[in-house]
């Protein structure tokens, strides 16, 4: 948490949006706040003057207002603008010159936040006003995991009773995001493990305690799309001493074409990192998909389980699996780091037990001979006659570990 006046770049296009702008910094500031005004128009004529203009924006992306305004059309100079943005958002943050981010716009203004929200660090708090939030013109793959919109209701043109609720409220919610935040300490060494709810994938609550008792912290993150985006983002960074990546179905459905994926990142941070990794194919063979809607085409008449009202999931074919285990081991054949592959041959997810709704002896055993035959020499495959649920999996996991903390791989745990 923060003691201090919270300050909030405040991003718009100050040619167009002045009133929206200026009403803004008043409630940041009526709520004890400060904000810095971002002007991203490319046209002149602002009634006010920002603190950071947007001659300054186009300068940050090797150009000068005229150049952009000369570039093609809106859509090339928004990106250009945006290209500066993201700089010197990413550079004031890491300077200390702000606490968060508040932007808003229609569908202009949403292209360029959305890039200058995934330039700044996971955890620094991010909010934006759109007057497209959650629709489905935003690819999953540009949103980022701890971005919060507020709809721009009524706030195509000029101030209103109804957009003044919106943007009181999204400069509300970015304040107090700004004084509550607790920044990840990173005081002991962070795993980085992949699961699904404790329905499908009950090895964390083994492992977890199980590692913070060696001194380690660990946090789960949920793979249905976001989390992955997320354990991705940290991965990348190096935040992690080592990663569990054990589910990884978000990558199936990548490759799949389901909108349930973390984009096409999926288990490579950690090896661009040179971060040690621990991989298992947990959940790989279930192809995801919203409940609400029909079951895709290619998958009908396969099992299916209904998680819930939101999320389904479809039984993959023997053959597309074999295509799974040969990007699996693609992907980790560019790994920096240490490898490691747990292949559970009894069972990957919960439902894959004998009697249950997705039990595949055929389609398990097709993933398994194309990892077999796939995977590289610097990957160590490890064959468990075990269930991926199982006490055993556990167990094989802690060992590798445990093996690379002793020979230096992993940093020693600390206590908390």
């Amino acid at each position: 948490m923060t003691s201090t006046v919270p300050t909030i770049l405040l991003i718009g296009t100050a040619d167009t949006k002045s009133a929206e702008l200026l009403f803004m910094r008043e409630c940041i500031e009526a709520g004890g706040g400060r904000a810095v005004v971002m002007d991203v128009g490319v046209l002149d004529g602002a009634p006010f003057v920002p603190e950071i203009t947007h001659v300054e924006v186009a300068a940050a992306a090797g150009k000068t207002v005229a150049e952009v305004a000369a570039s093609g059309d809106e859509n090339t100079a928004m990106t250009l603008m945006a290209h500066g943005a993201a700089k010197l958002a990413a550079r004031w943050q890491a300077e200390g010159r702000i606490d968060g981010m508040l932007a808003l716009g229609g569908t202009m203004g949403t292209d360029l936040a959305l890039d200058v929200a995934q330039a700044l660090p996971l955890g620094v708090p991010k909010v934006l006003v759109s007057t497209i939030a959650y629709s489905h013109l935003l690819p999953p793959e540009r949103i980022p995991p701890d971005l919060i919109m507020v709809l721009w209701a009524g706030g195509l043109y000029g101030l209103n009773s109804l957009c003044r609720s919106a943007l009181s409220q999204a400069a509300g919610a970015v304040l107090g995001a700004c004084r509550q935040v607790r920044a990840p300490a990173f005081g002991r060494p962070l795993v980085g493990m992949t699961s699904l709810g404790s329905s499908a994938l009950t090895y964390m609550k083994t492992l977890k305690p199980a590692l913070e008792s060696r001194g380690y912290e660990v946090a789960v993150f949920h793979t249905t799309g976001m989390g992955g985006r997320a354990f991705e983002a940290l991965a990348a960074e190096g935040r992690f001493c080592a990663v569990m990546d054990f589910s990884l179905q978000e990558l199936a459905n990548q490759l799949g074409g389901s909108c349930v994926n973390a984009g096409p990142d999926r288990l490579l941070g950690a090896g661009r990192a040179g971060t040690p990794q621990i991989v298992a194919p947990g959940a790989i063979d279930m192809l995801d998909y919203p409940a609400w809607q029909p079951m895709p085409a290619g998958l009908e008449g396969r099992p299916a389980h209904m998680h819930n009202r939101l999320l389904a999931s479809a039984l993959s074919a023997p053959d597309f699996r074999r295509g799974v285990a040969a990007e699996i081991a693609r992907r980790l054949a560019r790994a920096e780091g240490a490898t490691c592959v747990l292949m559970p041959l009894l069972g990957i997810e919960g439902w894959d037990r004998p009697g249950e709704p997705l039990h595949d002896p055929e389609g398990l055993a097709a993933f398994t001979d194309g990892l077999r035959g796939s995977i590289g020499s610097a990957t160590r495959l490890i064959e468990l006659d075990a269930h991926i649920n199982d006490d055993a999996f556990c167990d094989a996991a802690l060992r590798v570990f445990d093996a690379w903390v002793a020979d230096g791989t992993v940093p020693a745990g600390r206590p908390a």
